[in-house]
């Protein structure tokens, strides 16, 4: 019941095309994953379980008051009839709320550092789906100030937010509001390339997440220790942070050359340098956890049965995820000069 009202909340969302209705998917959404989020029974949990409801719950009442003002005005509750600035503001607030970017952004990492691997997975994948294609939807009535500011305003956050941690799923949380921070950014040029964006980050996303669930992977000293038992597993975290953080050749490089190739033709060169900048800010602990995996070997290498060890699972989703993740770099459209 609950994995059936996660999926048909998100649905309901992303194919309405009213308020209300989007509103109510979201709200099923929502109450749905409170007890997977919850389903540890440790005080951290309940912690994270209460600070994702207040969230949400405050941009929902956000979306609300939204759409209320704008149907107020215009008498229409379309959601491609976004008309009064006003509302339009407050609703890109409230969806960027809702996906955990900057400047409201303060959740995201408590909330995935107190829940399960899988459930971090859930929250920063699926749950984005619903918000970025209201988003999606909404994007030619947004003033492009406010998406531009919003977006540089994550990037600068996940990247200097990511450098101090130690904690994994804090690191993902942190790289999650960076790449929140890219999407939003070209939303107000190119809303399609955004949705690309998202997308990949999502397919990037998915295997690093699925590998540090089979090996218990949670913080940067468990990383190091990986290498004894799983070479593959521990190249392929290896590349897939590389991937993420946007070098080439590996498939993370493709939307950040063709953000970057649509705001230099928008004339915005200096807002192209900033995203680089920023971008070199994020690469510094990605580049920190690919050092500690292939290039440091760990002083525990003993032969006792340790947590990584004990379980040997594998996924065919991970299988076939992992080398779309890393190399579909090269089916990039030749790009006019």
């Amino acid at each position: 019941i609950i994995t059936l009202s996660i999926t048909m909340g998100t649905i309901m969302t992303m194919s309405s095309s009213n308020w209300l209705m989007a509103w109510i998917g979201l709200e099923l959404n929502m109450l749905a994953i409170l007890p997977v989020i919850s389903k540890p029974k440790t005080t951290r949990a309940s912690e994270a379980t209460t600070k994702y409801f207040l969230t949400q719950a405050i941009a929902s009442a956000m979306m609300l008051l939204a759409s209320t003002t704008n149907a107020w005005q215009t008498g229409n509750w379309d959601i491609l009839e976004l008309k009064n600035k006003f509302s339009t503001t407050i609703m890109t607030l409230s969806l960027l709320m809702k996906m955990g970017a900057a400047p409201i952004h303060f959740w995201l990492p408590e909330v995935l550092q107190g829940t399960t691997l899988q459930t971090a997975l859930l929250i920063t994948t699926w749950q984005k789906l619903a918000p970025i294609t209201l988003m999606y939807m909404i994007s030619k009535n947004i003033q492009p100030t406010i998406l531009v500011s919003l977006g540089v305003l994550s990037m600068i956050i996940g990247g200097l937010g990511g450098v101090n941690q130690t904690q994994l799923r804090k690191t993902m949380a942190y790289s999650s509001i960076n790449n929140l921070g890219w999407t939003t950014m070209i939303m107000a040029f190119s809303p399609n390339m955004a949705i690309m964006n998202i997308l990949i980050y999502i397919t990037m996303t998915t295997p690093i997440f699925f590998m540090m669930t089979s090996t218990s992977m949670k913080t940067l000293q468990n990383m190091s220790t990986t290498w004894t038992t799983s070479m593959t597993t521990t190249f392929s975290i290896a590349l897939l942070m590389l991937s993420t953080s946007g070098l080439p050749p590996f498939t993370g490089f493709m939307p950040k050359m063709l953000i970057l190739n649509e705001l230099i033709t928008q004339k915005l060169t200096m807002l192209a340098t900033l995203a680089i900048m920023t971008s070199l800010i994020s690469l510094l602990f990605y580049l920190r956890i690919t050092y500690l995996i292939m290039m440091l070997t760990s002083p525990m290498t003993t032969p006792s049965l340790t947590k990584w060890r004990a379980q040997n699972q594998k996924s065919q989703l991970m299988t076939m995820m992992t080398p779309t993740a890393l190399f579909i770099a090269h089916l990039i459209p030749a790009i006019p000069s």
